[in-house]
């Protein structure tokens, strides 16, 4: 996830860059709108957005002198849809890059489309169809959460492969051996987020549900005469 400074070749890194771009506005724009339209809900996104620091700023080694994290990007694509995530995924992005040295500012491009982009919306994307074939909120939020969390590192690795293809098998070896060196860490840990993500959503439905209800994470209590 965290793809080092320098790390990338220019043009890879000015391109995923440019890829990147139009998700990152699009998302400060959703921002915006959330916050002008429902100014209670402040408290919420910037919840989502420390949790997101928090459990991406964890650094776990893995094989070969790579690492691994937990992402924290799948909890605020359920609460505020993915697009939201795009800005605070970035910005989380560019704090660590600044105070920790996890990834870099000519990687961070990469690291976003791989974090904040394409993390997020293949989350919702699982939440959402996980919902529609009847699944309740918290086994649809473990789906979601690691989901979330492995496609950031399929992401990643793509783009790894990309930027470095094997001499001899090309792309499709590269990839290979960068899901392979990623995926002894980082399947259990997309188990174990998974689980975090549902103990936090037990958390806000005991003690949130009103703004849950809001968001359309949950539905509205009926009272037994009929009004909500």
């Amino acid at each position: 996830m965290h793809i080092a400074e320098g790390f990338l070749p220019p043009a890879h890194a000015i391109g995923w860059t440019v890829v990147a771009a139009p998700f990152v506005v699009h998302g400060a724009r959703a921002v915006v709108k959330e916050v002008r339209e429902h100014p209670e809900s402040t408290l919420l996104l910037g919840a989502a957005g420390a949790f997101t620091f928090v459990l991406s700023a964890i650094k776990l080694p893995s094989v070969t002198g790579s690492s691994s994290h937990p992402t924290g990007t799948g909890v605020g694509a359920v609460l505020f849809r993915p697009p939201v995530m795009a800005l605070l995924g970035t910005v989380v992005l560019l704090f660590q890059a600044l105070l920790l040295a996890h990834g870099g500012l000519t990687t961070l491009g990469a690291n976003a489309v791989a974090f904040a982009v394409v993390g997020p919306w293949a989350g919702y994307g699982a939440y959402r169809l996980a919902r529609a074939a009847g699944a309740g909120l918290l086994p649809a939020v473990f789906v979601a959460v690691a989901l979330a969390d492995l496609a950031t590192y399929v992401t990643t690795s793509v783009q790894l492969a990309l930027a470095f293809p094997d001499a001899s098998t090309g792309l499709v070896g590269a990839l290979g051996k960068f899901l392979g060196v990623f995926a002894v860490t980082q399947v259990p840990l997309a188990i174990g987020e998974g689980l975090l993500g549902v103990l936090l959503f037990r958390v806000l439905t005991a003690n949130a549900r009103p703004e849950l209800e809001r968001l359309g994470v949950l539905q509205p209590t009926v009272a037994p005469g009929g009004a909500a």
